[in-house]
């Protein structure tokens, strides 16, 4: 039985609200977990954070409610083993286009014989070997998502779910319009339609959902009309930027 609540919240297919954490502050991430969210995203790949900062970033989240998940600058293997080594459990693997893909993610993630991580004996993950189980349950633990970015990945999703170890499929929206030549307009019908399929896919395939979706009417209709489980509703450059310029704007 899995320790990570937002892995068994997954599972359940309950319905997920989180933040997308972007600004490289871990006021911030602490601030975030506090407010009722079930997941934040801590983002490597479109912001200046570096590898340094995430511990803080776990450390200010914690007793907060919210699980971190950690989404790199690019699917590869030793930035994953030292993530995993300082203690991330959640992570968020972008542009995975093939089955082929998800398999190399997941294998970064599994100590042999099941994959290729190396095995650091005092890590903060294992509690400074404290944890004396870890190597028996660290994979309960661990949440594993894919993000699928492009129709051809859209169209290889029956694969990618049917990976062992994959607990969950992430749709980007900016990036798919982009690839259907929308770039900046998620609501295209193309693009809205190869979402829809996109979801339903991983539906069929028995895993939970995920997409970014700003905003309460944006998020509202991707979990209550498109089913989708966990939506990130907003980012906290986002949201520092609309609500400063919305206060000015209401006072001047």
């Amino acid at each position: 039985m899995t320790r990570n609540p937002f892995k068994a919240a997954l599972k359940e297919h309950r319905k997920l609200p989180g933040f997308w954490l972007s600004l490289c502050s871990p006021t911030v991430t602490e601030i975030a977990s506090q407010s009722g969210a079930d997941w934040l995203l801590v983002d490597m790949e479109h912001s200046p954070g570096d590898l340094s900062q995430i511990t803080d970033h776990l450390r200010a989240a914690t007793g907060g409610g919210a699980e971190v998940v950690v989404r790199p600058p690019f699917s590869e293997p030793v930035m994953i083993k030292r993530l995993l080594d300082i203690g991330v459990r959640n992570l968020m693997f972008p542009m995975i286009q093939t089955a082929e893909d998800a398999q190399q993610a997941v294998s970064w993630t599994r100590y042999p014989p099941h994959g290729i991580r190396g095995i650091s004996a005092t890590v903060r993950a294992n509690r400074y070997a404290r944890q004396k189980d870890y190597l028996q349950t660290y994979a309960e633990d661990m949440t594993i998502i894919v993000q699928v970015e492009t129709p051809q990945a859209v169209a290889n999703i029956p694969q990618i779910a049917a990976v062992e170890g994959v607990d969950a499929i992430f749709i980007g929206p900016g990036d798919l319009a982009a690839s259907m030549g929308h770039a900046g307009n998620i609501a295209a019908p193309e693009v809205r339609a190869r979402i829809v399929e996109a979801v339903s896919l991983i539906h069929d395939a028995g895993l939970p959902a995920g997409i970014l979706g700003y905003g309460e009417e944006t998020a509202r209709g991707y979990f209550e009309a498109d089913g989708i489980e966990f939506v990130a509703i907003a980012g906290d450059a986002w949201l520092l930027a609309r609500h400063m310029d919305g206060l000015v704007s209401a006072l001047k």
